[in-house]
């Protein structure tokens, strides 16, 4: 049997941060705010399914409020024309939740760094009926020319339409899954072709990062700031819709490295 540790819950404390910034006080209350986390995930990711180009969902629970980050390389089209689309997501969220949301939208400027979004790129060629081998290679490629020190591709299914499941591994550079502080992104994706679903996963190493005090410290406090740079354009605009459109300038401008996550759904180290 093999032995296998999710490479971001492996590290998550460390060199990774939780994607869900909250406190239950009751085993009732866990349950009921993690099935919410996925419900509000859900929402989220099947409304821009085809065309988001969203990499991950951040939530954080306040007394009163509900604040949701969505990672994405296309804020455009989340925002939507005059921010109508995101506008009617916060209503939904909060007719889901019941609580006051608020919505900040973080651009990844650099989508070729991002596992989750090199796993949809692959899955979306492959669907297209692309060669496996070569849609790989051009991601690899594209990723390493963006400043990657390794990519390890893993792809699983009925390869080229064949009447018989495989599995084929690529790989460039190094990927140090035992070291704890190697920076490593891992994503799973699914291309739903006409012969069978062929999985795809991607691990990415960028670097190393000493989960020294200072460090955690300095990551802790920006995500302190940027929940306060999001109250106070709320709090400066008029009404609900203004407070969402604030959290979208203020995610143009800040980079999405910094807050890499874990997959829990309840934040220990959040607050």
């Amino acid at each position: 049997m093999g032995q296998k540790t999710h490479p971001i819950g492996f590290r998550l404390g460390g060199v990774q941060d939780w994607r869900a910034h909250w406190f239950a006080s009751k085993g009732s209350d866990y349950r009921r705010l993690t099935e919410e986390d996925q419900k509000i995930r859900g929402l989220i990711t099947e409304r821009y399914a085809e065309s988001g180009a969203i990499s991950r969902v951040e939530i954080e629970r306040g007394a009163q409020d509900l604040v949701v980050t969505i990672n994405t390389a296309r804020p455009g089209i989340i925002i939507g024309r005059g921010g109508t689309r995101v506008d009617e997501l916060r209503s939904d969220l909060e007719k889901l939740t019941e609580k006051r949301s608020r919505l900040n939208i973080q651009e990844i400027r650099q989508p070729e760094l991002d596992a989750t979004l090199v796993g949809q790129s692959i899955a979306e060629q492959l669907e297209r009926r692309v060669a496996y081998r070569r849609a790989v290679r051009l991601a690899m490629q594209r990723t390493m020319q963006s400043g990657a020190l390794g990519i390890k591709v893993v792809v699983a299914g009925r390869l080229g339409g064949a009447e018989i499941a495989r599995t084929d591994k690529q790989k460039e550079g190094r990927t140090p899954l035992h070291t704890l502080r190697a920076q490593i992104d891992f994503a799973v994706s699914e291309a739903k072709t006409t012969f069978g679903v062929v999985g795809i996963k991607v691990w990415i190493y960028t670097g190393d990062m000493i989960p020294s005090a200072e460090n955690l410290r300095a990551r802790s406090m920006a995500r302190l700031s940027l929940g306060a740079s999001q109250e106070g354009q709320g709090q400066g605009s008029q009404g609900g819709n203004k407070s969402s459109g604030g959290g979208r300038s203020g995610g143009r401008g800040s980079s999405s490295k910094t807050r890499q996550g874990g997959d829990a759904s309840a934040g220990g180290g959040g607050k």
